[in-house]
């Protein structure tokens, strides 16, 4: 899927496309590093940057941004610069970029939605599932709410796998097992699934 690379300090795998969500810049629990590494190591012709990517919420409630988060926007201005088309799709997290549809930044495209066309000739949309979203869309209370949840259940994370690490257990996401098991509930509560398979077909894909 990818090829080698030997030029010096170039990515040593490119890809036709690179789908990358909820990176919540901004937010303590990012980890901002570890996607800057695969990016110095990866490269593609085109890039969907799919929803939170910065995280307004938690930037509203305390400023973090720290040098990692700044080099992986300029990681990003630098991929767009060097010829990827870079699309961003912005989320809920994010929503403060809405009203800039149309619009690029450096060369990155901000986009309310795209159409991706697969390399098996498949339409894919590509867009951020908050819009369909029954809390989000309806108890926006509960979805802040959620959030506070989800940072305590990144904080409880790191102690987590302190102790797993001291005992040469492998790394366990508990706030990526919360988020799931709470999507699961809605997803089932408002057939989200079958909700977003329509619009798909309605956009073409």
């Amino acid at each position: 899927m990818g090829r080698e690379t030997t030029t010096e300090g170039m990515p040593d795998r490119r890809f036709r496309t690179l789908f990358i969500s909820d990176v919540h810049l901004g937010a303590r629990g990012s980890q901002a590093d570890k996607l800057l590494d695969f990016l110095r190591e990866h490269d593609a012709d085109t890039i969907y940057l799919v929803g939170d990517i910065v995280d307004g919420w938690a930037l509203r409630s305390s400023w973090h941004w720290p040098q990692s988060h700044n080099d992986l926007v300029q990681k990003m201005l630098r991929k767009a610069r060097k010829g990827a088309r870079v699309i961003y799709v912005p989320g809920n997290h994010d929503e403060f970029l809405r009203s800039y549809y149309g619009t690029h930044f450096g060369g990155i495209e901000v986009v309310e939605q795209a159409i991706h066309a697969g390399a098996d000739g498949q339409r894919y949309l590509v867009i951020h599932g908050d819009i369909f979203d029954l809390v989000v869309q309806n108890a926006r209370w509960l979805a802040h709410l959620g959030d506070k949840a989800y940072d305590l259940a990144i904080r409880l994370n790191r102690i987590v796998n302190t102790f797993r690490r001291w005992f040469g257990v492998p790394y366990w996401s508990l706030s990526q097992w919360a988020k799931l098991k709470v999507k699961n509930a809605v997803n089932y509560i408002g057939a989200f699934e079958q909700t977003l398979a329509g619009e798909a077909r309605r956009c073409g894909a």
